[in-house]
């Protein structure tokens, strides 16, 4: 059973790359990479579109996160600040919320969205929400797999030419399909962050309607990147496949 199931695996990656060529398969790594540049200028512009639209009452983002997390029972997250623009992010290791230095002082609709967008990973957290545990559990094996995957497929390429084996080459494909896995389960944790965010700035009546859309908007083009992240680690993963079989053809 398991040998047949190896080669059907086998018979339907050829299917696959039948007719994607080298060449293809790295113009398609270019055309998304450009997509990420369009994609996080947009985002930038976005962002700076409404850190100028001030936010109903006057709070900080910090103050934002803060009231958040405390109307969700969460105590033990405390909020801090982290330097640069577009950093901000959550700490499971150190139970804190991080935010960089438009979000942390900025009275803004942008400053709210991202300040409860980090607090949605830290709800996500309290409540053991499965895609972002998953997420954690493959940090290490990412960080790992990530910086040696090229190496040992470039390592195999040459093996090739000799041995007339792939498996290395396989080897370090199956490397940097762990960071595309990684990609892929960041999706579903990046939009629900979003959407835990904006369902409370709603009820919670911090924000109300074209601030809202100001505020969705905001993530929108945040979670893009994440998407063309994604895209991007399966286009490597294509790329490297079509290297390895026209080396061994």
């Amino acid at each position: 059973m398991f040998v047949t199931l190896l080669q059907s695996g086998y018979a339907a990656q050829n299917d696959v790359m039948y007719n994607l060529t080298t060449s293809e398969a790295f113009v398609m790594i270019i055309i998304i990479a450009i997509v990420g540049f369009i994609v996080q200028a947009r985002l930038r512009s976005v962002f700076a579109k409404y850190s100028r639209e001030p936010l109903p009452g006057g709070m900080t983002g910090a103050e934002i996160a803060e009231r958040m997390l405390h109307e969700h029972n969460i105590y033990n997250v405390r909020i801090t600040h982290v330097g640069g623009s577009l950093t901000d992010h959550f700490n499971p290791a150190t139970m804190t919320v991080n935010l960089s230095d438009e979000v942390y002082s900025g009275r803004s609709i942008a400053a709210a969205a991202v300040a409860c967008h980090e607090c949605g990973h830290a709800i996500q957290h309290a409540e053991g929400y499965a895609p972002l545990r998953l997420r954690s559990a493959l940090v290490p094996v990412v960080n790992f797999s990530s910086r040696i995957a090229t190496w040992v497929i470039m390592i195999g390429l040459i093996m090739t030419a000799s041995t007339q084996s792939t498996t290395l080459c396989w080897i370090g494909v199956g490397l940097m399909a762990m960071s595309a896995l990684f990609s892929i389960v960041t999706l579903p944790v990046e939009y629900n962050a979003s959407q835990r965010a904006l369902a409370w700035l709603e009820s919670s009546r911090t924000l109300s309607g074209e601030e809202v859309e100001g505020a969705r908007t905001s993530l929108r083009w945040a979670a893009r990147t994440y998407l063309v992240a994604a895209l991007s680690a399966i286009a490597s993963i294509l790329y490297y496949i079509t290297l390895i079989n026209n080396r061994r053809n």
